[in-house]
């Protein structure tokens, strides 16, 4: 079964593939939600009403473009670049060179299906809507 997610923003939007998981499963249940954008870097994350344990697998390091479950937060993290704690020389690198290095291991729960980079456009503060695909 294929689990998809739409985000939106007041700029922009974009879809993700979501795999299998206790995580994903548990974000299904709950949409559609709206919550407020932060970013970090090169990263957009935002609360849920999601709470759930860290999985096996759960990574700190990540591609961009990677959906990730930050359960330290109970938020969605996205990233699409190096954030403030990444390393110049980490993999796997961004084009600038830099990795995706999140707050703490996150579960991993797929990935977007385009440009990762549209996250740009996400302004700190800004109404995100995640809802089935």
């Amino acid at each position: 079964m294929t689990l998809r997610i739409r985000l939106s923003w007041p700029a922009g939007h974009i879809t993700a593939t979501l795999d299998e998981t206790p995580t994903s499963t548990a974000l299904m249940g709950v949409l559609p939600i709206v919550s407020t954008a932060r970013t970090w870097g090169e990263e957009v994350y935002f609360d849920t009403p999601v709470s759930v344990p860290r999985e096996d697998g759960a990574r700190q390091v990540v591609a961009p473009g990677t959906v990730a479950f930050w359960t330290d937060g109970d938020a969605l993290a996205l990233p699409y670049g190096p954030t403030p704690i990444s390393r110049a020389w980490g993999s796997p690198r961004t084009e600038s060179g830099g990795e995706c290095r999140l707050a703490s291991p996150c579960n991993l729960l797929g990935s977007l299906d385009d440009d990762p980079r549209i996250l740009a456009t996400v302004r700190d503060g800004d109404p995100i809507r995640v809802e089935r695909a």
